[in-house]
């Protein structure tokens, strides 16, 4: 609704993912109102990864694949290190931070330092390694003509004139 002005079935549906997968890693350990909660809190986060860092940091993410899931899933895993009961969790020693014990909240910020770095080495390996056999991007004239029929040769939707029309 703040981009365009009304409610959108995207933006419901990206709220909706974003919600879903901030609570995966805590389904198990959370209650249910801090469920509610990390559901209410993620959705805007995302939203501001998805319309304002995609813009700033000009990285090309169709989908939105890293604003819902990247970024959702390391709120989420936060957010668990946060709210993690101790009627729920697997070992008293860790519990969230608002119970009074740190050491969850730390072990999960460095497992997500790590992740996020051997990620990003790996993927970039790997894009060198693809680099080297073929180009990573499709020309300005196929990605304006569209990538269906350039690359494939059909068109999943012959009446769909483009968006500038």
């Amino acid at each position: 609704k703040h981009v365009t002005g009304h409610p959108s079935l995207v933006g419901g549906s990206t709220g909706l993912v974003a919600g879903l997968v901030a609570i995966t890693p805590g389904a198990g350990f959370v209650s249910i109102w801090s469920a509610i909660l990390i559901g209410l809190m993620v959705s805007p986060i995302c939203f501001y990864a998805i319309s304002i860092l995609k813009k700033r940091f000009a990285y090309d993410d169709a989908l939105d694949a890293f604003g819902c899931h990247g970024v959702g899933g390391i709120f989420g895993g936060f957010a668990t290190a946060i709210f993690t009961t101790p009627d729920l969790a697997l070992d008293k020693a860790n519990i969230g931070l608002i119970y009074g014990k740190a050491h969850l909240f730390i072990v999960t910020f460095l497992a997500i330092i790590f992740t996020a770095i051997w990620s990003a080495l790996v993927t970039y390996g790997i894009i060198k390694v693809i680099a080297h056999y073929m180009p990573l991007r499709v020309s300005d004239r196929d990605e304006a003509i569209g990538l269906d029929d350039c690359e494939h040769k059909e068109t999943a939707y012959p009446t769909f004139m483009g968006l500038d029309s």
